[in-house]
């Protein structure tokens, strides 16, 4: 059986270097994907990119530029790289528009609601006046630090079996006003927006934690997102 090629975006430094975390590789790799990592500065070319790729990962790494959703830049707002930026946005929307799966983990979740029209907290501590968990825990990836609550119904509960886990967590950053056809699917306790997913597309999920580096660790939850997106690869 041919396995799913899955484009998988990088973490860029400033718009001059790429790196990405080998979980995410594994995790494709474990789940029956071959994985493709993509460079930015390919925006013209998404269109031949969507059309050869099964799947999309979008990773995480570091802040985006708020002018891509009217804001300007918060005093806590850390290193953007609007050329991933831009690059994400146009691979986002052409994979939605051809209805092929994308995973979006991290900042993805982040980025695809933006490239949705939604927006975002450019720093959750400073422009939140409720009382929050620690968002950035201070433990190895491996470590569940806090509970998400899931929608019943959701594509997010059918993949994990259950309506409450824990999960790790790294940002300071999160999903604020989520736009059609995106609804959320799982918050934190604290009301911070951990999940979201599509109502009109075949697979698409967004999820504020890592689930790569818990799947790699043997977490069942973070393998059967990835075994899920697979499949429908």
């Amino acid at each position: 059986m041919r396995k799913p090629i899955i484009g998988v975006t990088s973490h860029v430094e400033l718009d001059y270097k790429h790196s990405l975390s080998s979980d995410y590789i594994k995790a494709i790799i474990d789940a029956g994907g071959v994985p493709v990592i993509l460079p930015i500065w390919l925006d013209s070319d998404v269109k031949q990119l969507a059309n050869m790729l099964d799947g999309l990962v979008v990773t995480g790494g570091g802040d985006i530029d708020p002018t891509f959703f009217g804001e300007e830049p918060h005093p806590q707002l850390g290193i953007i790289s609007p050329g991933r930026d831009s690059f994400e946005i146009a691979m986002i929307n052409k994979m939605l528009e051809l209805d092929k799966p994308i995973l979006a983990i991290c900042r993805g979740i982040q980025i695809l609601n933006i490239a949705l029209g939604g927006d975002m907290y450019q720093d959750i501590y400073s422009q939140n006046n409720e009382t929050l968990l620690q968002h950035t825990q201070k433990a190895t990836r491996s470590h569940l630090a806090h509970y998400v609550n899931v929608e019943e119904n959701s594509l997010l509960a059918a993949i994990a079996g259950q309506t409450q886990f824990k999960v790790n967590t790294y940002h300071h950053q999160a999903v604020r006003n989520v736009p059609k056809p995106l609804i959320i699917s799982g918050v934190a306790s604290d009301g911070i927006i951990e999940a979201i997913e599509s109502k009109e597309h075949k697979f698409v999920l967004g999820v504020q934690w890592h689930p790569e580096a818990l799947a790699v660790n043997g977490d069942e939850i973070g393998k059967k997102i990835f075994i899920e997106f697979i499949m429908k690869c």
